[in-house]
């Protein structure tokens, strides 16, 4: 690696970023820049810009990008109704191409030569980070200190901040959160722990957005949510912006136990790793966006995006957002949501969501009279039938009579 002068770390505040915050000082005797992006995690980042500043900082950029993050990157990927092995919602996948882009912008607003990022050698933060970076801006070059320095645990990070008189927040009694933990408008995450251990039912205090589905409301809610052009715009006829809309799902949602899920995944770096995930908001929303595509969609165009969602889906989570195949997997499903407009109403109870009415107006593809059991008024002849079950079926006699060769 050429020599470094000034290097943008993906900066928190909390102990792992302050570590590596003082080691690039430190160890490159560069200049370091903050970058704290805002997406909607729930936590008050001023502390981070004071603790930069503690810590020397000239640079500190502090970032809302709460509606970017859903309407540029979480609404995309919900018109392909994106699940990672059927079940990930993908909530920390999808916000790292957003970080990797301003990390990008940032290193080259303020002349730095690098970026660095606290993930670890063995997750797939590092090659989300990296990849995106490697996209968008070949140029800047990518540290990261978990792969090459020499502190290996929380009580090595502890000593280097206490032998370099760096402030941490401590727990009462040095008690530390068992979890790794992730939060944005999409979802929170944990892992580690007692969750290491797959055969292990987590506790229940961990779960913090989600009401137990045992202790949820005992009457059902219902909501409606409206469609245009393949994307959420109201919630019970109220027009809401892309972070706001599911902000307020999350809530309502979460207050029916919907939208958690507890999985064993494939990490790219070849190792299964267990997770537990809240995702209210974007439960309902996938459930919804499926209910529209229903009667607005063309049933081959409807196939051939589900064939191509797993494709899409593994993009995304291996941290492919920013390739040439994404974009135009990104493309035909952009395309394909020209006439999902309309509205879906959703029943939210004790954890579950049930879809009990969608309708679209002139988008519809339902025809009543094609599918009545009623007299239909000439609108399909059954005879048509016939002759269609005829030609399907020659080559499988055709088979047949060769096997009984």
């Amino acid at each position: 690696m050429s020599e470094i002068k000034k290097v943008v770390l993906a900066y928190s505040g909390g102990l792992d970023t302050s570590v590596i915050l003082r080691w690039l000082q430190e160890t490159y005797g560069c200049e370091v820049v903050t970058y704290t992006a805002d997406l909607g995690q729930g936590e008050e980042l001023e502390p981070a810009r004071v603790k930069a500043t503690q810590m020397g900082v000239k640079e500190i950029v502090i970032d809302d990008v709460r509606e970017e993050f859903v309407r540029d990157f979480v609404f995309p990927m919900f018109r392909a109704n994106t699940l990672y092995e059927g079940e990930y919602l993908l909530g920390t996948s999808i916000a790292r191409p957003l970080i990797a882009k301003r990390l990008v912008e940032v290193a080259q607003e303020t002349g730095s030569d690098a970026v660095a990022h606290g993930a670890t050698g063995k997750g797939n933060d590092q090659v989300r980070f990296e990849l995106g970076v490697a996209a968008l801006d070949p140029s800047i070059q990518v540290i990261a200190p978990w792969r090459t320095w020499d502190l290996h645990s929380r009580e090595a990070l502890m000593a280097f901040c206490e032998q370099h008189q760096i402030q941490v927040e401590q727990k009462r009694d040095g008690e530390k959160s068992p979890y790794s933990m992730d939060a944005n408008l999409l979802h929170i995450s944990y892992e580690g722990g007692e969750l290491e251990d797959p055969n292990v039912e987590p506790a229940a205090p961990m779960w913090l957005w989600t009401t137990s589905p045992e202790q949820a409301p005992d009457e059902a809610q219902l909501v409606s949510i409206d469609f245009v052009e393949g994307d959420p715009v109201a919630v019970d006829g109220n027009a809401m912006t892309p972070a706001a809309l599911l902000a307020h799902l999350n809530q309502v949602a979460g207050r029916h136990g919907v939208g958690r899920v507890d999985i064993v995944e494939n990490r790219y770096v070849g190792m299964k790793a267990r997770g537990c995930y809240e995702t209210p908001g974007g439960t309902v929303l996938l459930r919804a966006h499926r209910a529209i595509e229903s009667i607005t969609l063309d049933r081959e165009l409807g196939h051939l995006k589900d064939e191509l969602m797993p494709r899409y889906a593994k993009l995304i989570y291996n941290g492919y957002w920013w390739s040439p195949e994404r974009r135009a997997l990104q493309a035909l499903i952009d395309q394909s949501q020209d006439a999902v407009t309309g509205r879906v109403q959703l029943k939210l109870y004790k954890g579950s969501v049930t879809v009990v009415g969608r309708e679209a107006g002139s988008n519809t593809l339902y025809d009543g009279n094609l599918v009545t059991f009623e007299d239909d008024a000439g609108a399909y002849d059954q005879k048509d039938a016939e002759g269609f079950i005829r030609l399907n079926a020659l080559r499988l006699k055709v088979d047949q009579r060769r096997r009984n060769r």
